[in-house]
């Protein structure tokens, strides 16, 4: 049987007046590091989507026009994933990027304030697009709490003004895209009554004129002595009537699908309209130094007595082999 090392005296007072030191030091580095580390403010928009009467019919239609705007909506969840999903979609962020927004901000911590005003995409300082995009998903962040359906949008940037207005806007489009660009069934039901009512105009119209062409030559034709005179007028006014009866009709019938369009629209009550930030967001300078003071303190304990932790740690593995053999 091996001889088990035999383990250096340790005296634990002195071991740690070198790491504690060096770890005041660094920290006390890392501190001053952190002080000209910038700020970010977040601002947050909640909105409760309330579900219309029509709504139920209306995912397919949003889910169409979110897809020609490159959104991709997952089939048989409730609106307000959906509503997530065009908050994450390409037509949105290259909406916002290109809204021009006027707030303060500052070049450094320390440095004096002064008002901006430029696009959302000059203020990413990326080359194009594309990476403005992915640089925007950084700043930009919206969610929904499972339970009570409450989607949150929220922005976080340098300036606490710029993030109110950026979460704002972001709000503000998610209800055009559901008012504009999102297609419902009473919309679908507008344009073709829409469509067929002018179509049933010029047909109206059309039968006006063959039947003025026939008074003109044949002004008294009830009292005619032809009966295919007679016959001739009476079916060009029913044909008139049956016309005009037609375009009343598809007028009232436009008026209610107008009216069932906007019953299908999704209602976006604001919770919270975006505050104006005053507490940073981050970063905590306090976690970082004393994070940056702890790894240090320890890596350099275990560095300056490395050789006693290796004898204990080969007794402690020789000890506990022993054991099994006994065993």
């Amino acid at each position: 049987m091996s001889q088990m090392p035999e383990v250096p005296p340790f005296d634990l007072k002195a071991s740690l007046k070198k790491p504690i030191k060096w770890a005041l030091g660094v920290g006390f580095v890392t501190a001053a590091i952190t002080l000209f580390l910038p700020n970010y403010y977040k601002s947050e928009v909640r909105l409760l989507p309330v579900e219309s009467k029509g709504l139920g019919g209306n995912l397919g239609g949003l889910a169409s026009a979110a897809a020609a705007f490159g959104v991709s909506l997952p089939g048989g969840d409730s609106s307000d994933a959906n509503f997530v999903d065009v908050l994450s979609s390409r037509w949105l962020k290259e909406q916002l990027l290109r809204t021009e927004f006027q707030f303060h901000s500052r070049l450094w911590r320390f440095g004096s304030e002064r008002l901006e005003t430029c696009t959302l995409y000059s203020y990413l300082g990326q080359k194009n697009t594309d990476r403005a995009i992915k640089a925007l998903d950084g700043i930009l962040v919206s969610s929904r709490d499972l339970k009570s359906k409450v989607i949150v949008i929220s922005a976080e940037t340098k300036s606490p003004e710029l993030s109110q207005l950026v979460a704002q806007r972001t709000g503000k489009l998610l209800e055009v895209f559901l008012q504009e660009k999102g297609r419902t069934r009473g919309g679908a039901k507008a344009t073709f009554a829409e469509a067929r009512l002018k179509e049933a105009r010029h047909e109206m119209d059309d039968a006006e004129e063959v039947l003025r062409r026939f008074l003109e030559g044949n002004r008294n034709y009830l009292s005619s002595a032809d009966p295919a005179v007679r016959l001739t007028g009476i079916r060009l006014e029913t044909e008139l009537r049956l016309r005009q009866q037609l375009v009343t009709t598809l007028a009232m019938n436009r008026e209610q699908a107008l009216l069932e369009e906007k019953n299908d629209v999704p209602i976006l009550n604001v919770l919270d309209s975006g505050n104006l930030p005053i507490e940073k967001s981050k970063p905590t300078r306090s976690t970082i130094v004393v994070s940056v003071a702890m790894l240090v303190g320890v890596s350099s304990w275990i560095w300056l007595n490395r050789k006693w932790v290796k004898v204990k740690l080969l007794a402690d593995d020789e000890s506990e082999i022993s054991v099994q053999e006994s065993q």
